[in-house]
């Protein structure tokens, strides 16, 4: 009779019953790795917090700052969009409409294009100039226009775009353009002494009715993707999750030794 009985000691679950060593400093040591993790990566997101934020007041301030003068040929390899990507600059020289180049565009004024236009200055360097935006009209049917010998023109300093937009490549065989490539427009249209940047011009002056005049300029979009307060909040809210699980944890295995002893 006391077979049966001991058969059915041995098919109860196991559950209550304290974990092993091995598993405790398993577990315990997963928590911390994953706590030290997530307070890290809260820690970095407030210091990318800081620096977006100190970037977008350096920006500001060179964007409304009264126009300087462009960087010199010789600085030209030290440009960099940190250090003078939509600082307010101003240059005079003459066009060369017969090398102009249409980019694709889309702007709050519709689809359309970009119609950047190479100045050349007295010293002979050559600098893409960003006219504006006109509207979708083919690449053969929008004339370049005239031009005064020596034009000065405001704008904002822009580092290349050596990659094409929206998953489309620049074909300069065929004068298809995506992305604002200076190198690769240069090279396309036969330029030497091209500067490795482009200017944004300046807002055009307005027709008297409300229809714009083309090109349009000054339409230069500043915007800075700053969700790093977010990750943050995130990263730190799972640090407090992992410390809630390790206290449920602890709590538990003292409710199954408490119980295990009683048992004993």
């Amino acid at each position: 009779m006391g077979e049966p009985c001991d058969a059915q000691q041995d098919d109860r679950p196991r559950a209550g019953r304290p974990l092993s060593r091995t598993a405790r400093l398993t577990l315990g040591l997963l928590s911390v790795l994953l706590l030290v993790g997530f307070l890290s990566l809260g820690t970095w997101q407030l210091f990318r917090l800081r620096w977006k934020l100190d970037l977008i007041q350096r920006v500001e301030a060179r964007v409304h700052a009264p126009p300087g003068a462009l960087p010199e040929e010789a600085r030209w390899p030290q440009v960099t969009a940190a250090s003078d990507e939509y600082r307010h600059v101003s240059l005079t020289g003459r066009y060369l409409p017969q090398h102009a180049v249409w980019v694709q565009a889309v702007t709050t004024l519709g689809s359309g294009f970009w119609l950047l236009m190479p100045l050349q200055q007295a010293d002979g360097s050559i600098v893409l100039v960003n006219r504006g935006f006109v509207p979708s009209l083919g690449f053969s049917d929008m004339p370049a226009g005239q031009t005064a010998p020596d034009t000065t023109v405001t704008g904002l300093l822009r580092v290349t775009e050596p990659k094409g937009a929206f998953l489309r490549r620049n074909d300069p065989a065929h004068g298809r353009w995506y992305s604002r490539d200076v190198d690769a427009i240069a090279r396309a249209q036969g330029l030497q002494r091209v500067a490795p940047f482009f200017v944004d011009a300046d807002a055009a002056s307005l027709n008297a009715g409300t229809a714009p005049a083309y090109p349009v300029g000054g339409l230069t979009v500043i915007a800075f993707h700053n969700s790093h307060l977010v990750y943050a909040i995130t990263w730190y809210a799972l640090a407090a999750m992992t410390v809630f699980g390790m206290v449920l944890l602890v709590r538990e295995e003292r409710r199954a030794k408490a119980l295990s002893g009683k048992e004993g």
